[in-house]
């Protein structure tokens, strides 16, 4: 008997794990995970876009329009931010963050601070927004290496029936 062959790759299993804790956010219109790699392909760290701890998602605002303070931006702690801040203590130096959307401005000079080293994305739709033109400056400036992840697979279907 030999091995199967229908394996995911790296790449696709650590944006897989990213895309699983997007599900936790209960931001009604984005939802975005973040997995932290080390060099050893050792899942260091994850996170999603939500509130910070002890920050009710009831009491506080979820839209996207209106006065600032009435919108969830003053409020929500972003998934890159969320991994790097849920890391166990352990050195981020070296190690690579696989994020379904290119990280934007705050993000990036967090990605920087931590030493990690390689952002892997799915989409960088807000391409020539402000925002992200600033990351890439930053990424460039500082050598984070940048890679738009293109999967062998369309979806992977999870089940939770035991078979």
């Amino acid at each position: 008997m030999s091995k199967r062959t229908d394996y995911i790759s790296w790449d696709e299993y650590f944006m897989g794990v990213a895309l699983l804790a997007a599900k936790r956010s209960k931001d009604p219109n984005t939802q975005v995970g973040a997995c932290i790699v080390n060099p050893e392909k050792r899942i260091i760290s994850t996170g999603y876009n939500g509130f910070p701890s002890g920050i009710s998602d009831d009491d506080f605002p979820w839209g996207r329009d209106g006065e600032f303070l009435d919108t969830k931006y003053p409020y929500v702690c972003h998934a890159e931010l969320n991994a790097i801040l849920n890391q166990p203590g352990t050195s981020l130096a070296g190690c690579s963050i696989y994020v379904a959307l290119f990280p934007c401005n705050e993000c990036a000079k967090a990605i920087i601070q931590a030493g990690i080293k390689e952002v892997v994305y799915l989409s960088d739709k807000y391409a020539n927004e402000p925002s992200t033109l600033a990351s890439k400056r930053m990424f460039k400036e500082t050598g984070v290496m940048l890679r738009q992840l293109e999967p062998e697979h369309d979806s992977i279907i999870l089940s939770f029936k035991a078979e």
